[in-house]
C-alpha cells in the first residue's frame, strides 16, 4: 500500500502519485495535449479513466471531453501511456520513463513507422512542416561544417547545393495521421497508420448546422463541411481513429467509427488480448489470435524442418 497517495488537477495538467519509502509512481497526464479520444479510457484494465463531455454553449465551438482519472483504481500501469495516440500521457517511476508492462513484455508498444528520405527533400521547402496539423515537425539545414542556416534565400545556387536537410518529428506524440506524406514531395516521407478502421458520418441523421465532431477533430482536413450540404464528411485518408468525435457526437447513430486493426510489436498475453478487444472487437482480436497461431505452428516447422517455409 502506499505511504501517500496525491491527485493535482489544474487547467494545464492532471497529476496522479504514489509516494512510497523507495519508489515514486507518477501519472501526468498533459491536458494541453489531450484531445479527448476514446483510446485510454477503452484501454484502462482497471476502468479508472472516464471522460467527461463538457456542456455545449450556444454560439460557441464544441470542446472536447475532459479526462478524469480515480485515484484509488489507478495501478500506474501505464497502458494508458502506450496507447495515447498523442502522446498526452506520461507514467514516470522516480522521475524515469519506465513502463512495467514492457519491460516485462506483457504488453506491446504502437508501430508507428514514419520514414523520411532527407535526401529527396528541397532545401526550400518546409511543406510537411506547414502541414502537419500538431506542429510536430521541424525542419532544419546544416552547411557541410553542421551550422544552421535560417534564410535558404541568402544563399546561391552553390552554397544551396551543399546544404543537407534535418527533418525533427516528435514520434512519441505522433497519431500518424500522414497529412506530412501526402502535402511532401513525392517519396520523402512514408508514414503508416498504426490505428486502421472505418468511420462514416451519415449526414440525413446530424442535427441542423451541428458540427461538434469537426470542432474538435485534431486533425486539420479529417474531417470537413461541405459547401453544399453544410454537413460534415469524412476524408478518411487522414482519420486516425481515435475517437474524439464520437464521444461529442449528439447522436449515436450519426457517427460511426471501428477499429480493425492496430500495428503494435510482438506480444502475447492476456491483458493485451483483453485491451484490444474493447479497443476494436472480439472479432479483430480473434482474427489476431488465429494470425499468432499460424505464425507460431509456422515457426515451429521451419525449426523442426531446419529451413524456412515460404
Amino acid at each position: 500500500m502506499p505511504l501517500q497517495t496525491l491527485k493535482r488537477d489544474t487547467a494545464e495538467a492532471l497529476t496522479l502519485e504514489w509516494v512510497l519509502h523507495i519508489r515514486n509512481y507518477k501519472l501526468a497526464l498533459d491536458k494541453n495535449l489531450c484531445v479527448g479520444c476514446q483510446i485510454c479510457t477503452l484501454a484502462c484494465p482497471k476502468e479508472a479513466i472516464k471522460l467527461e463531455k463538457q456542456p455545449k454553449i450556444p454560439g460557441e465551438k464544441a470542446k472536447h471531453a475532459k479526462v478524469d482519472i480515480d485515484l484509488e483504481k489507478c495501478n500506474f500501469c501505464g497502458i494508458c501511456d502506450i496507447l495515447c495516440p498523442y502522446g498526452a500521457i506520461k507514467v514516470t517511476v522516480n522521475g524515469k520513463h519506465i513502463l512495467s508492462v514492457v519491460e516485462k513484455e506483457s504488453f506491446p508498444q504502437l508501430i508507428r513507422d514514419i520514414q523520411v528520405d532527407t535526401s529527396k527533400c528541397p532545401v526550400d521547402c518546409v511543406e510537411c512542416k506547414e502541414a502537419c496539423p500538431l506542429d510536430l515537425i521541424k525542419v532544419t539545414r546544416l552547411t557541410t561544417d553542421g551550422k544552421v542556416v535560417e534564410n535558404v534565400d541568402s544563399l546561391t545556387e552553390k552554397e544551396r547545393a551543399k546544404l543537407q536537410v534535418k527533418i525533427n518529428i516528435e514520434k512519441e506524440r505522433c497519431p500518424c495521421c500522414r497529412i506530412c506524406e501526402f502535402k511532401c514531395p513525392e517519396g520523402v516521407m512514408h508514414v503508416r497508420k498504426f490505428f486502421h478502421g472505418k468511420i462514416v458520418i451519415y449526414p440525413e441523421k446530424c442535427p441542423e448546422g451541428c458540427t461538434d465532431c469537426l470542432d474538435i477533430c485534431p486533425i486539420t482536413g479529417a474531417l470537413y463541411l461541405s459547401d453544399k450540404s453544410k454537413k460534415v464528411h469524412v476524408n478518411e485518408m487522414f482519420c486516425t481513429y481515435c475517437g474524439a468525435c464520437k464521444v461529442v457526437c449528439p447522436v449515436d447513430e450519426a457517427l460511426e467509427l471501428k477499429r480493425t486493426k492496430i500495428s503494435h510489436t510482438s506480444v502475447s498475453s492476456g491483458a493485451w488480448n483483453k485491451a484490444l478487444e474493447r479497443l476494436a472487437s472480439p472479432i479483430e482480436m480473434t482474427k489476431e489470435l488465429k494470425a499468432k497461431g499460424s505464425q507460431k505452428a509456422m515457426e515451429s516447422v521451419e525449426k523442426r524442418l531446419g529451413w524456412k517455409v515460404s
